[in-house]
């Protein structure tokens, strides 16, 4: 059994087959894959997505890449509709949501000033229901953490991981997991696998963050959650376990840190 911790089902590059790609990848053994909202414009899509398939579940958050076009009551929209959603068993998290000090402009000025002010926000709106986040990082590990500091939440997931050792160690002192995917199975990404490889095997969980981040053998295609078994297998080879170990231990992360998987997987 797999758990696809990040994947974006619901985006352009499935339409049509959004369904069938989730039922191909469970026969493949993915018995869950968890679909984050990424605006406020697609948290009835990745819902109703969640219900179509068996095995998906969804989370609900503004991702920072969508932070320059929210508008500030996107936040109250928020809090309503995950008030709502606490009922719903298909409702796992708050997500995607964080920082990207990557793209150029949105790390400075007034749109790092809102990026921030959406991350805290949503960062309250998680602690005030007791829900985990799933965490967009890149090039903001420190800023993430210096938030997590000030706001106390039931942990969650820092996606496709990328930071130091150091860094990673904060997070799971935090209750987080660590995120690995397709990045890890190229060769040359000699860092993201010597996390992979080093790191406490109870502090990892996989994801393919589908349609982006393929694995080397799909890249640079559409990724999938049919992919996941297969990364999975890097990530046995990488740290000299069985496959079937891997699945399990991940697995078991994941309903660790997203309680509200185990009344479904």
């Amino acid at each position: 059994m797999w758990i696809d911790t990040h994947c974006h089902l619901d985006a352009s590059e499935f339409a049509g087959e959004h369904v069938d790609v989730a039922v191909r990848a469970g026969q493949q053994g993915v018995s869950m894959i968890v679909i984050p909202a990424v605006a406020t414009s697609n948290f009835a899509t990745v819902k109703t997505l969640a219900h179509g398939a068996g095995n998906c579940c969804y989370a609900l958050g503004i991702h920072p890449i969508f932070v320059p076009a929210a508008e500030e009551n996107d936040l109250d929209l928020l809090r309503t509709t995950v008030s709502e959603a606490m009922t719903d068993p298909r409702f796992v998290a708050i997500g995607e949501i964080g920082l990207d000090f990557f793209i150029p402009g949105l790390g400075t000025g007034e749109l790092r000033e809102k990026q921030e002010r959406f991350y805290s926000g949503q960062l309250k709106i998680a602690r005030d229901f007791g829900l985990p986040v799933l965490l967009h990082v890149r090039r903001s590990q420190d800023m993430i953490l210096k938030y997590l500091r000030r706001i106390d939440v039931a942990g969650g997931i820092a996606h496709a991981y990328n930071g130091s050792f150091q860094q990673a160690e904060e997070f799971i002192r935090r209750g987080f997991m660590l995120g690995f995917g397709g990045a890890m199975t190229f060769t040359r990404a000699l860092q993201i696998r010597r996390l992979a490889t080093e790191l406490p095997e109870t502090a990892l969980v996989l994801e393919t963050d589908a349609p982006d981040i393929s694995p080397a053998w799909v890249h640079p295609g559409r990724n999938s959650p049919e992919q996941l078994p297969q990364i999975g297998q890097v990530l046995a080879e990488l740290r000299g376990m069985s496959e079937s170990d891997i699945a399990y231990q991940t697995s078991a992360n994941a309903r660790s840190v997203l309680p509200r998987l185990t009344v479904l997987v």
